[in-house]
């Protein structure tokens, strides 16, 4: 082993050197394939970087400018801000300018980047200052800002296969320089596949779980017996994407929609301590308030987008509390699904009968054109009508004919709007609506 990098994490020493040594993401670096394309012929172009934790965005990045040539500038979204920003757009003009070098700007956790932090990187990746490489666990069209991905290639890159572990797991064990051949110790392929079933995708993980059951390894051998303490112990990590990710999200969602404060605070720490990013709890909790709440109680929707605000600025651990603090709200909110259900029968009628037609009183006319030919003609303004209702008046398309989506119950707010709205239609009544 290396003398320089025996103190490292396997993780880190098993970092691929080549595309040859990479495992995984044959669908992006296969042969042919765009990026392994451009890696290898040097044609650097920015980037993001897309995939589960320990898919190999750091790896690829730093691929591409050994192979280039290139200077290799990481910053991390989360301990950075614009004046790293500024410093590294320094620094690659100064490389530029003194050495003919070309710079990678790696940006790992890109989303979590606010809008002004990303526009900054926007007359650099255009003037060609540095090639922009961002990694994102987080979907970016929802997290990053167009100008941004217009200017980079998004490549989305998948967990790893079990195969894939297994396969590094053994380059670990057997490589001398990098690995911990030296230490010659014993492991069977039950052992591997436990280890590497364990990582859910992960290599780094994988990686680290290996060296774990290597440092408890008794007479060089790594027993079953170890793995299984090892893998055991791991098992608080949180299942992204798997089933155990989705079954605690539904138990979470269920427990509020049951009115369970104490069963909702259980699922919500649960997936907190398991390491469930909290803002995609927040994003959760804000349909809940929309789904189940709905208007029985307006309130809810804004107790979940004030928690979530209270994540994205202040971070965990006042994020965490506020997001218990919302979902009890939740939990103990009066319920209704009113909303949601005539949301989702407005949709299927509007993809049903997409064409149409505006009613013609309801079209808005701002040309002399538009007033011959009738348009908001005979339109009745609502606040110059008794009670700013115009009674008797229809406001759907004409082949349509009247429809009811919304079906208010009688619990909380929704009370008012069952009385409201059932007074609404005794003065349609009156004026002769059907």
């Amino acid at each position: 082993m290396a003398e320089d990098n025996r103190f490292q994490p396997l993780a880190d020493r098993m970092r691929p050197k080549t595309l040859d040594d990479f495992f995984g993401q044959s669908h992006v670096i296969g042969d042919s394939k765009p990026l392994r394309e451009a890696i290898l012929n040097d044609h650097l172009h920015s980037m993001i970087l897309w995939g589960p934790p320990g898919t190999g965005k750091t790896t690829l990045a730093k691929l591409l400018a050994n192979h280039s040539g290139a200077y290799f500038h990481s910053l991390s979204a989360v301990l950075s801000g614009v004046k790293d920003i500024r410093e590294a757009v320094s620094a690659a003009k100064r490389i530029k300018s003194e050495q003919g070098i070309q710079t990678i700007l790696f940006i790992d956790e890109v989303h979590r980047f606010n809008k002004s932090q990303q526009d900054a990187f926007l007359p650099h990746v255009e003037d060609g200052t540095f090639v922009f490489v961002g990694a994102t666990t987080e979907n970016p069209s929802f997290e990053l800002n167009n100008a941004l991905l217009s200017r980079a290639r998004v490549y989305t890159l998948k967990s790893l296969s079990t195969v894939d572990l297994v396969q590094i797991l053994h380059k670990a064990l057997n490589s001398e320089e990098q690995g911990i051949a030296d230490r010659s110790l014993s492991i069977g392929n039950e052992e591997l596949l436990l280890i590497a079933q364990a990582a859910d995708g992960d290599a780094r993980r994988a990686l680290s779980l290996l060296e774990i059951a290597a440092d408890l390894s008794e007479e060089g051998v790594i027993s079953k017996d170890k793995v299984v303490e090892v893998v055991s112990g791991s098992q608080r990590r949180f299942d992204n994407g798997g089933d155990l990710f989705y079954e605690q999200i539904s138990a979470l969602h269920k427990s509020v929609r049951g009115s369970s404060p104490d069963a909702s605070l259980y699922w919500l720490c649960r997936m907190l301590d398991g390491g469930c990013d909290p803002l995609y709890i927040a994003r959760r909790v804000v349909r809940m308030a929309s789904e189940d709440i709905g208007n029985a109680d307006p309130r809810a929707l804004e107790v979940a987008l004030n928690a979530w605000q209270v994540q994205e600025r202040l971070g965990s651990p006042e994020g965490e509390l506020a997001l218990g603090q919302a979902v009890v709200y939740m939990a103990c909110a009066p319920k209704s699904n009113a909303a949601y259900m005539a949301f989702k029968s407005a949709m299927a009628d509007a993809r049903a009968q997409c064409s149409l037609d505006v009613p013609v009183l309801l079209r808005n006319a701002p040309t002399k054109l538009m007033k011959e030919l009738g348009y908001g003609h005979e339109y009745r303004y609502a606040h110059d009508e008794p009670e700013a209702y115009a009674a008797g008046e229809t406001y759907f398309p004409e082949e349509m004919g009247e429809r009811q989506y919304y079906h208010p119950v009688s619990r909380g707010l929704e009370i008012k709007i069952v009385e409201k709205l059932a007074h609404l239609r005794s003065l349609d009544e009156k004026a002769g609506k059907a």
